[in-house]
């Protein structure tokens, strides 16, 4: 092949690979997405845990939420929480205290607090489990 012949295929290939990144963008660009808040008290059930956010408190210390999950058996209750505030995520701080948060089961709720790092202003309380996200703003 000569390498007028390859050059016009590369210019070709290019040509079609911005054609459709364009199309995409459009698409992308037409799609609602939409951010749905849970209030504080209210049940989602992601995968095969049932979880809420009973309440928020924040201390100078720690962040503190109260929680309330079931329906795995010896799941590590801390894994999937995150605590959103001033534009940062943070994980949970490690459980400690009678109330902390150890593991699930599967035929109660578990009701426990969850510390995160102190933490300012308004803050969103986000689940993660199985591809799939709940968020409280109590």
């Amino acid at each position: 092949m000569s390498t007028r012949k390859l050059i016009l295929t590369a210019l070709v290939c290019g040509l079609v690979i911005m054609l459709a990144g364009g199309f995409k963008l459009l698409q992308i660009s037409t799609d609602d997405a939409e951010v749905s808040f849970l209030a504080a008290g209210d049940r989602a059930t992601l995968g095969d845990m049932t979880v809420a956010v009973q309440s928020v408190e924040q201390r100078p210390d720690a962040t503190l939420v109260t929680v309330t999950m079931g329906g795995v058996e010896g799941g590590d209750a801390l894994e999937g929480w995150r605590l959103v505030a001033s534009g940062e995520a943070v994980v949970p701080r490690e459980a400690s205290g009678d109330d902390s948060c150890r593991e699930t089961s599967a035929t109660t709720d578990t009701t426990c607090v969850v510390e995160f790092p102190p933490s300012e202003g308004t803050v969103t309380v986000a689940y993660l489990r199985a591809g799939t996200r709940a968020q409280w703003s109590p």
